[in-house]
């Protein structure tokens, strides 16, 4: 259970990551932008470190409350799971 755990925390992760650096490069080409509810649905199922990651090295929704509150209170809460599960 803990390699799977492990092998999707950094899965989740690391697409949580790509896809916040996607939208950001969309928004700069003003292209479709992925929906901020897709963006906190990968942070709630675990992705949370990679989408705040992302938030800060790209510059991407640091300027919404939503997000600078709801990410890191996402994480906060990933971390808990993570850690019951772990355990």
């Amino acid at each position: 259970m803990r390699t799977a755990l492990l092998i999707w925390f950094i899965f989740i992760n690391a697409v949580g990551y790509l896809i916040m650096s996607e939208d950001k490069r969309r928004a700069r080409n003003r292209r479709d932008r992925v929906p901020e509810r897709t963006l906190f649905l990968l942070a709630a199922i675990g992705g949370a470190l990679g989408v705040l990651i992302a938030m800060y090295r790209k510059r991407h929704k640091t300027r919404h409350l939503s997000f600078r509150v709801g990410i890191p209170l996402l994480l906060f809460v990933n971390a808990v799971l993570y850690a019951f599960f772990m355990s």
